[in-house]
């Protein structure tokens, strides 16, 4: 039985529906018919040839990682999941058995990830075949669409990761920590990842969310999804604005969520002594 599938022979090269065949469930793991998925700037450095595992997987391949979607097949060692459960997604398809698994509750880098899209064909596809089911996934609510539930296994992760876990910030604003909820925090890049990261800091109460970008557009998106202040990068000196704002001080948190060398650099320079 075959499915629709996005398809790339090489690396660069034009990338096309076809039809290739269905995959079947592993004996941990599951097929979903894949609802919605997420585009993220790594599926193009997998496209461009930037990736060892996609390099070592070997072509044609097929793209796709930020998913969600039904179950329609499920393997023999399952026992949480079941046909027609609506999942969630995470990129890193962790073991539970390494030391970042077991020791350090790390499994974002663990030591034997699997990743859709990456080490394995992905979900630019009609149906995806996920090994490690009952440890990764995640049974959805039904207020919860598809399309939302794609965002968060890996855009939504990542920042998570980026403004709680390693930035510090925390629910409880009256904290007395240096690195409590009345933090405040300046987003460079207003991307999936950077949007966000302007989300996150806004919901654990940050006591202001500087959003900074070129286009007006993605400003404008970042205020309505909870950003205090937005810097035009094209028309503002970013690291002059962000002083402003934070009375000379700086941010106690910068992130930069674009990867460039402006961003990266506004980022440095505009974070506050002993920030973060």
């Amino acid at each position: 039985m075959n499915m629709k599938a996005a398809v790339y022979r090489s690396f660069s090269g034009p990338i096309a529906i076809e039809s290739i065949p269905r995959p079947t469930a592993p004996p941990d793991g599951v097929v979903i018919q894949v609802m919605a998925t997420g585009v993220c700037r790594s599926d193009w450095h997998g496209w461009k040839g930037h990736d060892g595992d996609i390099m070592a997987h070997g072509l044609p391949f097929v793209p796709g990682h930020e998913v969600s979607g039904i179950i329609i097949e499920v393997g023999i060692a399952v026992t949480k999941f079941k046909e027609g459960d609506r999942v969630a997604v995470p990129f890193i398809l962790s073991c539970g058995d390494c030391g970042m698994c077991t020791h350090h509750n790390r499994p974002t880098i663990c030591e034997r990830q699997q990743q859709p899209g990456f080490t394995m064909r992905g979900s630019f596809a009609e149906f995806l075949a996920l090994p490690r089911a009952d440890r990764n996934l995640s049974l959805l609510p039904q207020n919860v669409s598809f399309v939302e539930a794609a965002a968060l296994g890996c855009r939504f992760t990542t920042a998570y990761r980026a403004v709680v876990q390693q930035g510090g910030l925390q629910l409880d604003n009256n904290s007395n920590s240096v690195w409590g909820g009345r933090m405040n925090v300046a987003v460079f890049g207003c991307g999936g990842l950077g949007l966000s990261c302007v989300m996150i800091a806004a919901a654990y109460g940050a006591k202001q969310v500087i959003a900074v970008d070129v286009s007006e557009q993605t400003l404008e998106k970042a205020k309505e999804i909870g950003a205090t202040n937005i810097i035009n990068a094209r028309k503002e000196n970013v690291q002059q604005r962000v002083m402003d704002l934070t009375n000379g001080i700086g941010a106690d948190l910068t992130i930069d969520a674009a990867g460039f060398k402006a961003t990266c650099e506004d980022a440095i320079y505009c974070a506050r002594r002993g920030g973060r």
